[in-house]
């Protein structure tokens, strides 16, 4: 005598229509992998488009002052620190350099936390100030010393002592290049030294 299966046909289609709890996990798994791939990637292209506008906004204030100084007849200079920077302007009667008090756009700023500045200057390093750049001076404290030079001035005559300015983030060694040429131009490079 023979059992038969009283519901071979069903008992058949469930089973082979199931997931088991193997399979499962894979999938969660394999979902959970590629969301975090998916976040890590969007974070640090977040922070390349920080490094990109911490490196344009630096190249816009640059090509300011230039005009200003041409446009005025009045020479600027630029300071930076490693993470910041300021504008100083030359007053050829007292022959002196005084920061820029009173405007908005030359005002001294520092770089978001957790990048820092490199500067080059005719393929020399230049040791930076690890101090940022003062944003709340009193006008009376505007001077600077008698011997203070800025690391890159920005003649009226339209000239701008050329330099290389790196902006890195030190975490991953993500780096944007500010270049100056001896002919003026000013050019934002990546890593790849391709232009953006």
């Amino acid at each position: 005598m023979s059992i038969r299966n009283p519901c071979p046909n069903r008992c058949r289609f469930a089973h082979t229509s199931a997931f088991t709890l193997i399979e499962l996990l894979v999938v969660v798994v394999i979902i959970t992998v590629i969301s975090a791939v998916a976040l890590l990637s969007l974070g640090i292209l977040g922070d390349d488009r920080n490094l990109q506008r911490e490196a344009r906004r630096l190249s816009s204030l640059i090509e300011l002052a230039n005009d200003e100084a041409t446009i005025q007849g009045r020479d600027y200079g630029l300071e930076i620190m490693q993470s910041g920077y300021r504008f100083v302007e030359y007053d050829p009667i007292l022959n002196r350099w005084y920061e820029m008090i009173g405007d908005d756009f030359l005002r001294p700023r520092q770089i978001e936390e957790g990048m820092e500045f490199e500067l080059f200057i005719e393929d020399h390093r230049i040791l930076l100030d690890a101090t940022a750049a003062d944003t709340d001076r009193e006008e009376d404290d505007s001077n600077l010393t008698d011997d203070y030079i800025p690391h890159i001035l920005i003649m009226s005559s339209g000239d701008v002592s050329p330099f290389e300015l790196r902006l890195l983030r030190p975490s991953d060694r993500a780096a944007l290049t500010l270049t100056m040429s001896l002919a003026g131009e000013l050019e934002i490079q990546g890593d790849d030294q391709e232009p953006l």
